[in-house]
């Protein structure tokens, strides 16, 4: 069944795409560019709620494209995403593939093939999409497009895990997630977020583990005060999270609920995050692991000494409160530099569409 569900997600998106580019107005000038960005990140994690995961995460990615545009609205893009953690050998931990199809117009965006999250989903709580995504798997792989209007945004997406091998299982991430706001220009918003992870096993004939589907969804409402105070951003959220989690033919959908909260506010250089879960513990496989607790409290400090065009670093010391376990600690420095797109080669160019 989530298989043909698939299919329709498929066939409406690029039934969309291709009634979109026949709708919207473009021009005929095309270009060729190149695009270099990379992320150093030293992040050190002293956990002793999770033992397995109080380590130093360390290293850079760097990433180079080149882009193919065919018109203003459509274009190609190849190139490479590479990790090297900082005293391993070989140098290069792993080569993602960065290749993918974009359309984009006022209001809709489309993307098909290996492109990067950032952008796409990093707005999603930790609690379902775990930071050091950010570090060891860069790209999506699948489809997202989005819907931007005054009122907010609405992002569908599909993301493949690991493709169905003898040994390898088939694994696929979908979700969906979006902000409405009532009225241009109101601070109130309403925020969504849903994703699910569906296992369906390997092509062996041996025996193995059922289908199982693991994800999780949270709804906030909030109040963005960004640019409205003497602070260039005060953003304050509450609202409700569960997490599904079965193995077909052996069990139903355990279903956790809990209360969440948070609070963002920053001036020049600094910032402070701070998020409070309460419920029952949700074991969401992308997830971060402390909401698998009942109770768990964030708390980030952040500085900003690099704020330059191009370049961004940003030192963080987090505080981490959970049952029987106040004092864990993360400190982590992450710098990001993004040269931006530079054109090599303008040309005309046919509309294929």
């Amino acid at each position: 069944m989530i298989n043909k569900f698939t299919c329709l997600i498929f066939a409406a998106l690029l039934f969309s795409t291709r009634l979109f580019a026949q709708t919207e107005q473009d021009t005929l000038q095309g270009s060729l560019d190149v695009h270099f960005n990379a992320l150093a990140f030293l992040d050190n994690r002293e956990y002793s709620a999770f033992v397995p995961r109080s380590r130093t995460y360390s290293g850079t990615r760097t990433t180079l494209d080149f882009g193919i545009h065919l018109d203003s609205l459509n274009r190609f893009v190849f190139g490479a995403n590479a990790i090297h953690e900082f005293g391993a050998m070989p140098h290069f931990l792993k080569v993602d593939p960065v290749a993918y199809y974009q359309y984009e117009s006022n209001k809709w965006t489309f993307k098909i093939g290996e492109f990067p999250r950032e952008g796409v989903l990093t707005q999603y709580p930790r609690a379902l999409l775990n930071d050091t995504l950010r570090y060891y798997r860069p790209n999506i792989e699948g489809i997202a497009t989005s819907l931007h209007t005054k009122y907010g945004y609405e992002t569908l997406w599909i993301d493949w895990v690991s493709r169905q091998t003898e040994v390898e299982r088939e694994q696929f991430l979908f979700g969906i997630c979006g902000t409405y706001i009532p009225k241009p220009g109101s601070p109130f918003y309403l925020s969504h977020y849903f994703l699910l992870l569906h296992d369906a096993g390997n092509a062996g004939t041996a025996p193995q583990p059922g289908i199982s589907d693991n994800g999780g969804a949270q709804i906030r409402v909030g109040l963005d005060y960004s640019h409205r105070t003497v602070f260039d951003s005060l953003k304050v959220d509450v609202g409700g999270m569960l997490s599904l989690e079965r193995t077909r033919g052996i069990d139903g959908f355990k279903i956790p609920k809990g209360f969440v909260a948070s609070a963002f506010i920053s001036y020049h250089k600094f910032a402070l995050f701070e998020e409070l879960y309460l419920g029952g513990g949700s074991h969401i496989n992308y997830g971060d692991s402390f909401y698998e607790k009942t109770f768990y409290n964030r708390l980030d400090v952040i500085y900003s000494p690099f704020m330059f065009k191009h370049i961004k670093g940003q030192f963080i010391i987090t505080f981490h409160s959970s049952p029987g376990f106040l004092g864990d600690s993360q400190q982590a420095f992450r710098l990001t530099y993004d040269l931006g797109r530079k054109v090599l080669k303008r040309f005309k160019s046919d509309n294929l569409l």
